[in-house]
């Protein structure tokens, strides 16, 4: 956590401009989705923890793959295709999308964990002991009950 003003600006301003890269500009108006995502890091485990909310997504489908200090979570939410809805009002974002977390750490693919229940997605990913090699590597999304 930043101590000083200047140290909390500056992650402001990374923040900032990661969300401005993350989504184009009015993407909104041609269907892009932008799901919400907290990141956390534990001391006992020792790990980096992602919570993305994914509701109405099918788990199966969310791509999660870990390359060179970056996650990546990938995926669709369709929107349901009916005849004869006259909509008075529409909130629900749909669509493709893909976040983009900096790690900011070296992790353990290799023990990486993610768990999908109740429309939340949680990722685990255990900090590594040594550096990790530079290959993509997919992580496999378990659904919990």
């Amino acid at each position: 956590m930043p101590r000083d003003p200047i140290d909390r600006l500056r992650v402001e301003m990374e923040e900032l401009f990661a969300d401005l890269w993350q989504m184009p500009r009015f993407a909104r108006r041609h269907g892009a989705f932008r799901p919400q995502i907290d990141c956390y890091r534990t001391e006992r485990p020792e790990a980096f923890h992602v919570v993305v909310e994914l509701a109405g997504i099918d788990p199966e489908r969310v791509q999660l793959f870990a390359d060179e200090g970056t996650l990546i979570i990938a995926g669709e939410r369709p929107r349901p295709r009916s005849s004869g809805r006259v909509y008075q009002q529409m909130e629900i974002d749909y669509g493709r999308f893909v976040r983009q977390v900096a790690l900011g750490a070296e992790i353990d693919v290799d023990g990486a964990k993610a768990t999908y229940k109740r429309g939340i997605l949680t990722i685990v990913l255990p900090l590594a002991k040594k550096p990790a090699g530079a290959e993509r590597i997919e992580i496999p999304v378990r659904i919990g009950r």
